[in-house]
């Protein structure tokens, strides 16, 4: 192996030093040379004929010596990695220190360690558990949901745009008597006061009947999303095209019979109150195994790199990316349209993924302490769940998921099975 040395340099860093045998950086050179020099044009030669040596003379003797070392590196320095011992939380940083043809090549990686951690409680936690009652106004939430359902749209004509219409418009935005880019939209359904809108916007549309076109003036926000359009004040044409509004019913068993599989009203409110407390309790569960998670971490202790905390929410965003991607949306897309930056996306991230850092910490800690393993059953039932999950075969699965990673998880739900069994619940 190449590893000549191991030094603790710091909390969680740690140098390594690797050497490369001259013998084997003259077979990387040799293996640059074969793949580089049908690209090389000496006089007197035919292209990818001219001898390595005459090429070295002319380009000098460091030619091919970057191409060697890319060939050598990433092997070298995973098989010193793997000897050390460390692990890993990130890709090492690696400097080359000395290189030559007699000697060979020495390289310095400075590597990143996952931390030791401490734990003292994680057994008889206590917590409290509030489940919610289900109130009247709960049960008339549920009511008026359906009512939505079955609401009839009444045009208006007879009266200008009040608050809380729904409108359609056109619409065309200027600064300076210029048209600004995305400020023009036709057949546009506005519900008014709904704040969709920069302020003042909505409002000067009320008192304006349909068929009408006027112009309104606002001004953009300090802190809108466009820098161009900041603080700036702008005129919009208006075209008022048509004004409606939504009309409730009240709920009967007929309405109840016609939308829904239970025949009258108290048969409806009956299973709403049901689902209603199902949830509830739920909820109540999802609070308990949080106290739960915040107590794991309050009780533990580590010195956490923070490049943890970033490598979480980076893999934060890309979920966010794959989430995006069915609807067609881009990351770019999303935040232009959310206002952000990818500053600010990963500083929204930033808390949950310190979380989730520090308590995969502490559940791993656990793992260790009560020396809970994946059985090869638990293991090979969770390869088949997977596979049915993404329509996969198993050996498929497997090469995009090591057996070594899952059953880690697996030993992981474990441990939180313990710390629930264990909880005292109140």
């Amino acid at each position: 192996m190449s590893l000549k040395a191991t030094n603790n340099v710091g909390t969680n860093k740690y140098e390594l030093e690797i050497e490369i045998s001259a013998e084997d950086f003259e077979a990387a050179l040799q293996k640059a040379y074969l793949k580089a020099r049908k690209n090389i044009s000496i006089p007197g030669f035919r292209k990818g004929k001219a001898p390595r040596k005459l090429i070295e003379k002319q380009y000098g003797e460091n030619v091919f010596f970057e191409d060697a070392v890319n060939l050598l590196y990433a092997p070298e320095v995973n098989g010193a990695v793997d000897e050390s011992g460390l692990e890993l939380v990130t890709q090492p940083e690696v400097e080359v220190t000395d290189i030559s043809k007699e000697n060979g090549i020495k390289l310095k990686a400075i590597c990143t360690t996952k931390p030791e951690v401490e734990i003292t409680e994680y057994k008889g936690i206590e917590v409290e558990k509030v489940v919610n009652a289900v109130t009247d106004e709960d049960i008339q939430k549920k009511v008026d949901q359906l009512r939505e359902k079955n609401v009839r749209i009444i045009t208006i004509d007879d009266r200008a745009a009040e608050m809380g219409d729904d409108v359609v418009i056109d619409f065309e935005g200027f600064k300076d008597d210029v048209p600004f880019e995305g400020g023009k939209a036709e057949d546009f359904d506005l519900t008014l006061g709904s704040g969709q809108f920069i302020p003042g916007f909505e409002e000067q549309i009320v008192g304006h009947n349909s068929g009408e076109q006027f112009d309104i003036n606002v001004t953009f926000p300090e802190e809108y999303q466009v820098k161009e359009l900041a603080g700036a004040p702008a005129v919009f044409k208006i075209n008022l095209k048509s004004i409606s509004k939504k009309e409730l019913p009240e709920i009967d068993d007929d309405m109840v019979m016609d939308s829904t599989d239970f025949d009258t009203v108290e048969q409806f409110k009956e299973d709403a109150k049901k689902q209603l407390e199902e949830q509830n309790e739920k909820s109540a569960d999802a609070k308990v195994e949080a106290d739960l998670f915040d107590k794991i971490i309050d009780n533990m202790k580590a010195e956490i790199p923070q490049v943890m905390f970033d490598n979480r929410v980076n893999e934060m965003v890309a979920e966010l990316e794959q989430r995006l991607a069915p609807q067609g949306i881009t990351l770019d897309l999303y935040m232009q349209y959310t206002g952000q930056t990818i500053d600010t996306v990963k500083k929204a991230y930033a808390e949950q993924a310190e979380k989730q850092v520090k308590l995969r910490l502490a559940l791993e800690k656990i793992v260790e302490l009560e020396g809970i393993e994946a059985t090869e059953e638990e293991t090979a039932a969770e390869f088949e769940k997977l596979s049915e999950t993404y329509k996969m075969d198993v050996d498929q699965i497997k090469t995009y998921i090591r057996e070594e990673d899952l059953k880690r998880d697996i030993a992981v739900g474990k441990a939180v099975d313990l710390i629930k069994e264990s909880a005292v619940i109140k």
